[in-house]
């Protein structure tokens, strides 16, 4: 790693997305007098939540581009910024990591990616404004409680072809589960689970969702039967954004999550990751958590930087 001199040309770190957690480490940062720079492309997932129920400190609950802003206002009070630009490469050069981006390139001795998910998508009609009225849902943990005995619809996922059905059987005794392909993902045994919670399955693969008049999510199925719900989750997985970690050597998992220690840091010495991006638990209140340990980390592991006495 360069030795510490404080520079207009090597920044301490480079935070590269600004949902909560890049924010909350930004904010993090300037407050233990770093010089970072925060480049973000504007695709946070967080602004599409319409408004978030389970985050701490806010009981009547918080729209999703409200708390963004209220992150961003409180970085301006540290004097930091959010650049506007996508990163585009990374690579290590010289003993510190060098990004590419629409301004040009960024130099810093760390890095923190909080780049987080691409969905899997699927025939959705108006999708982001059913998103945005809460007729199309992406997180059951996030907001289960708040479609309580409703008609709750969800698809079947690759990797988890029943749990997110049987999650929600907490909150409804109304589900139905919708098969995706014409080889079925559930098998006996959890065609057998599904019973036994008086979950509905709909075999005939699901062919598209449309939205009523009054906007909530109608499923077509291949056998040309149209089914009627107040809310749809289709859990269809998702991948991480973690190219420019892969890239420079960093290892994932599953979904293509990367793997980082207890300080969050990847594979990769002075890279860290946090959020979505990261294998674990996907929530705005476990990414700011993160956050706080990845920018500790970093700001313990960087060269000192020593205070001045007052004139």
């Amino acid at each position: 790693m360069i030795p510490y001199t404080p520079s207009p040309t090597i920044h301490d770190t480079l935070i590269i997305g600004g949902g909560p957690g890049g924010l909350t480490a930004a904010i993090y940062l300037r407050r233990f007098r770093r010089n970072i720079i925060l480049v973000d492309k504007g695709n946070s997932r967080l602004g599409w939540i319409p408004v978030t129920h389970n985050y701490p400190g806010f009981p009547d609950g918080v729209h999703g581009q409200e708390l963004l802003d209220k992150l961003r206002d409180q970085l301006k009070r540290y004097e930091g910024e959010v650049i506007e630009g996508e990163v585009t490469r990374l690579v290590r050069e010289d003993g510190c990591f060098v990004a590419a981006y629409e301004g040009g390139e960024i130099r810093a001795r760390t890095v923190l990616l909080a780049t987080g998910i691409a969905d899997t998508g699927m025939p959705i009609e108006k999708f982001l404004e059913a998103v945005a009225c809460g007729a199309v849902r992406l997180c059951p943990v996030c907001d289960g409680f708040d479609v309580l005995d409703q008609k709750i619809a969800v698809v079947t996922s690759d990797t988890n072809p029943v749990g997110h059905a049987l999650f929600m059987r907490t909150f409804s005794a109304d589900v139905t589960l919708f098969e995706r392909t014409r080889t079925a993902l559930v098998d006996p045994a959890d065609r057998e689970r599904l019973s036994s919670a008086g979950i509905r399955y709909v075999t005939s693969p699901l062919q598209g969702v449309t939205m009523s008049e009054r906007m909530t999510p109608v499923m077509h199925t291949e056998d040309g039967e149209s089914w009627h719900s107040d809310v749809l989750y289709p859990m269809l997985g998702e991948t991480a954004r973690s190219d420019l970690a892969v890239a420079l050597g960093a290892r994932a998992a599953a979904c293509m999550e990367l793997e980082v220690d207890d300080h969050q840091q990847t594979t990769v010495e002075g890279l860290y990751a946090i959020g979505d991006v990261a294998k674990g638990l996907n929530q705005i209140s476990v990414a700011a958590g993160q956050a706080a340990v990845a920018a500790t980390r970093i700001h313990n592991v960087l060269p000192h930087h020593f205070r001045d006495r007052p004139a």
